[in-house]
């Protein structure tokens, strides 16, 4: 039989396709399934700080367990009810809202027919043609919104409980994994799930640090500015942040949406996009460098289309869980013999590629 090691290359490549084919497809199928329980995982290395800082208090495991997931809940819970009441609040403005999208509305069709020659009478004929396309679809989207609900509805039940049960058999599920490889490669898989673990937690701490801090730039620029539904904003444009790359162009255009709405002025969208380009830029090379990504060394390229491939996978959840994924990808890649080069691929240390070129151009040279 023919070993690994003697393999010519476009085999190990077509292998190791295929089992990345195989993946992306168990994720796409499952990803219903897949998605809370990652989210689970995420979460139960974020406890388990305070998992064991409780143990070490004098309390009890299972009371740990359920008083760090209780304190998990109850953020997220204060989070969920802080957007809520902005929203309620946003909907009682919603006749002066219309009125300021009718006065934008008519003024757009006032530039369209001047500019391009088009009556006011076809500009409504088209909407209205949209109007009745929609409508048809309006089962549909209804149909697709509720079994979003649901999806929703499931995770928070599902969520809470499998963080338990993961929390509660860590060792047993630690011990399989030690165990289902060969003894020499113990000390391997060991540095791996401990390198895991410091990649999910250093990660997603630095997210949460880096999200207090975007919300408070959003908030005070949005203040200086004077718009309304500031903190709202803010506190939306730093959740969406969250997704890497995508978040804050999505985040751009609903709050200049929003101010579109809720404003006179056309200049306060202006200055919308302004406060959120210049704290982008900030977030982008001061905060996200030294309070996130020097906790993960992915470079930009690997990261951006990780994104869009966990956006294609998984939505949104697989966009935000695609960054601690590759992480975790890269650890595993750089301890095993013949992935190596994949790991290096999704790093961003160029420092090793240059004694190597180095070494090549030395050969070289010396041919000569």
């Amino acid at each position: 039989m023919t070993s690994r090691d003697t393999l010519p290359f476009y085999a190990k490549l077509s292998f190791n396709l295929l089992t990345i084919s195989i993946i992306c497809a168990i994720i796409f199928i499952g990803k219903d399934i897949i998605m809370p329980f990652c989210f689970a995982v995420v979460l139960a290395f974020l406890l388990l700080p305070v998992n064991k800082w409780l143990v070490k208090m004098g309390l009890p495991a299972v009371p740990s367990m359920l008083i760090s997931i209780l304190l998990a809940v109850l953020i997220i819970a204060g989070i969920v009810y802080f957007l809520s009441t902005q929203i309620a609040q946003f909907t009682d403005d919603l006749p002066k809202i219309r009125q300021n999208l009718d006065r934008h509305i008519s003024t757009a069709q006032q530039w369209i027919r001047e500019n391009f020659n088009i009556t006011r009478k076809e500009q409504n004929d088209a909407i209205e043609s949209a109007s009745q396309d929609m409508k048809k679809n309006g089962a549909g989207m209804l149909g697709t919104t509720f079994l979003t609900a649901a999806s929703a509805l499931i995770l928070v039940v599902l969520l809470p409980i499998y963080t338990f049960l993961l929390l509660y058999y860590r060792d047993l599920i630690r011990h399989f994994f030690i165990s289902i490889f060969p003894d020499k490669h113990k000390s391997s898989v060991e540095e791996v799930m401990f390198q895991s673990r410091i990649i999910i937690q250093s990660y997603m701490v630095g997210l949460l640090i880096e999200m207090a801090i975007v919300a408070a730039l959003n908030a005070t620029g949005f203040f200086i500015i004077g718009i309304e539904y500031a903190i709202f904003l803010a506190v939306l444009a730093a959740i969406l942040n969250l997704i890497p790359y995508v978040g804050m162009l999505v985040a751009t255009i609903i709050c200049m949406l929003i101010t579109l709405a809720n404003s006179n002025d056309i200049s306060d969208i202006l200055w919308v996009a302004v406060v959120l380009t210049v704290v982008q830029f900030i977030d982008n090379n001061i905060i996200m460098p030294y309070v996130v990504s020097s906790k993960v060394r992915i470079n930009a390229l690997v990261s951006i289309i990780g994104v869009l491939v966990g956006g294609a996978l998984a939505g949104v959840s697989g966009m935000f869980l695609s960054i601690p994924g590759i992480a975790i990808m890269k650890a595993v890649f750089d301890r095993v013999d013949g992935l190596q080069p994949w790991g290096m691929l999704l790093g961003d240390d160029k420092t090793m590629i240059k004694p190597r070129l180095g070494q090549r151009l030395k050969k070289k040279v010396k041919k000569l």
